[in-house]
């Protein structure tokens, strides 16, 4: 038997051992609880970051929404709509219990903070490189949920930009599918992007230089509808090529199908809203000078910018507009009764005029719209012509209309020893809009034009414009032309009469005036094309007026912020 001092130090040491497990069992239970507790605090923490998340995203979808329908305009007019939009029980059970803040004191809000519209400047996002006017907006959530253990807020900020890209940025744009089917080798130089499918179906050689986009597929193919046989060119991308992109949108208040987007060229509808997001987008509203050619004359006004309010006298425009000419459209087979208008005229004019001047505070005209009301027959097409374009009002000029467009010689060079080259180095901000666009060579006489092919020889001839139009698409067994044949031809060129171009091409609309086939014998035969991108437009000085801006939304940082702070962190 154990001594009775043995006896008592055994207990001693049991109770010491005992307190010790306890000790430990107890430390054990309370960091199982702390942790217990750090890790649920966690994880609604995470929870509260998911729904303030959540509320951000429901702004987000709102402003792109309106962005894209209606610019940046309708975005500012909404602010105070977006800062009352949090998540609810109407959007999903799941949000009863939820509460939002903004960080400034106020529930069930969302801070939303509109940015000072930078610079021009290069983007970061799918379509990397190409140039837009920024916003940047903030948007901000701070949220808990009010019916949870613990009392945890999530703290949610993203930065989003919004990107206004003006549409003459791409060497070939198009509205919906595009095709390329070069006959003769092409290069490229600029961004090509097709907001549907892009067939990429060459005869030669076909050289991208930079980046092609698709919304659709990139097929080396040709169109299901086009029946000839397979490509039997090739063709090198010397830059990105990106299929499945997101579409770049025009903020006209509708879905931008091609048949839509055509409404940018047409005259408005009686009373429609000059600020609608349609109205604004109309080259009519945006004109410097509007032209409207009725059988019994024509007048001549300011723009919507002064309600019309500048008359101009017809006796001043006698030396500018002409109806009195005729010539014979091979490829359409009809007499196009043009109104011809003389841009050197129309230079010389609006340095000096007292009328339209005045109303542009001292400024030379810029743009024009020319409106076609008169009564035609059925035999006769209904169009506009610029001649004598060398040499461009002061600040460059935009011709505008919803009629087929011509052009008689060469355009927008006003220095001589450049007719031929890529250098435009002095030329100004220029573009020819309309139903379709024809070119008439620097050779072309009006007399010919009822001639066969072979007396319909055209000259060397060089455009520097950007050229926004229509064209007609291809159908079972009739090939739309391509971008090869983009701006259209009725001369034989022959591979010794060169068409140079600079600029920008951008297909839009499905022409509804100027509607015959490509394809048929004894309109044209090609020039040896010498084409490329200006790079003036690059600089968003040099655009050309009213250039139409298509709309993207890029995010540009996301982060979680701690309570009651509605700022960036600070970049490691």
């Amino acid at each position: 038997p154990l001594k009775p001092d043995r006896n008592g130090t055994a207990l001693a040491l049991t109770m010491v051992m005992t307190g010790i497990a306890l000790a430990i069992l107890a430390g054990a239970m309370t960091w199982s609880m702390n942790s217990t507790r750090l890790t649920n605090r966690s994880i609604q923490y995470n929870h509260s970051v998911a729904a303030a998340e959540a509320a951000t995203e429901k702004v987000l979808s709102q402003i792109t929404r309106d962005f894209l329908q209606g610019g940046e305009k309708l975005v500012r007019d909404n602010l105070n709509s977006y800062r009352q939009t949090v998540p609810t029980p109407t959007d999903s059970a799941y949000w009863n219990g939820w509460e939002f803040n903004d960080a400034s004191g106020n529930l069930s809000q969302t801070f939303v903070q509109p940015g000072v519209a930078s610079s021009y400047r290069v983007l970061n996002s799918t379509y990397a490189g190409l140039r837009g006017f920024v916003s940047t907006y903030t948007l901000v959530s701070h949220t808990r949920e009010t019916t949870a253990a613990q009392d945890v807020t999530g703290g949610v900020l993203q930065e989003v930009e919004l990107a206004r890209i003006p549409i003459f940025q791409f060497a070939m744009y198009s509205s919906g599918n595009m095709e390329i089917s070069c006959g003769q080798p092409l290069t490229v130089t600029g961004r090509a992007h097709a907001n549907g499918d892009l067939y990429v179906e060459p005869d030669n050689l076909l050289t991208f230089q930079s980046d092609v986009t698709a919304v659709g597929k990139i097929l080396f193919q040709r169109d299901p509808n086009d029946g000839r046989g397979s490509p039997a060119g090739s063709v090198i991308y010397q830059a990105r090529k990106d299929s499945h992109v997101g579409a770049m949108i025009l903020p006209i208040g509708m879905t931008n199908t091609p048949e839509a987007v055509r409404e940018i060229i047409q005259p408005p509808p009686f009373g429609e809203d000059l600020n609608s997001p349609l109205g604004r987008s109309r080259y009519f509203n945006q004109a410097d000078m509007l032209l409207v050619v009725l059988d019994t004359g024509i007048n001549a006004t300011s723009g919507s910018f002064n309600n019309f309010g500048a008359n101009i006298p017809t006796n001043q425009l006698d030396s500018i507009v002409s109806t009195t000419n005729s010539f014979w459209d091979a490829r359409e087979g009809k007499t196009v009764r043009p109104i011809d208008i003389d841009i050197g005229a129309l230079k010389a004019w609006s340095e000096t005029n007292s009328s339209l001047r005045v109303a542009l505070g001292s400024k030379a005209v810029s743009s024009v719209y020319v409106w076609d009301r008169r009564t035609l027959s059925g035999a006769d097409l209904g169009a506009v012509r610029v001649v004598n374009g060398l040499n461009l009002p002061s600040r460059g000029l935009t011709v505008a209309t919803a009629s087929p467009l011509y052009v008689l010689g060469h355009y927008n060079q006003n220095n001589l020893a450049n007719l031929g080259t890529a250098n435009t180095d002095t030329t100004l901000p220029a573009s020819l809009v309309g139903d379709a666009v024809t070119i008439l060579s620097a050779g072309w006489l009006d007399a010919k034009s009822t001639h066969g092919i072979v007396s319909r020889l055209a000259a060397p001839t060089t455009v520097n414009a950007a050229i926004l139009t229509g064209v007609v698409e291809t159908t079972p067994g009739k090939y739309s032309g391509g971008m090869e044949n983009f701006p259209r031809f009725l001369e034989a060129w022959g591979s010794a009469n060169i068409f140079t171009y600079n600029g920008s091409m951008v297909k839009m609309f499905p022409s509804i005036h100027a509607t015959n086939a490509w394809g048929n014998a004894g309109v044209y035969s090609p020039p040896k094309r010498d084409w490329a991108y200006d790079i003036n437009f690059n600089d968003a000085s040099k655009l050309p007026p009213c250039t139409p801006s298509l709309e993207k939304v890029i995010r540009s940082q996301w982060a979680t912020v701690a309570a009651d702070n509605n700022t960036a962190p600070a970049a490691p």
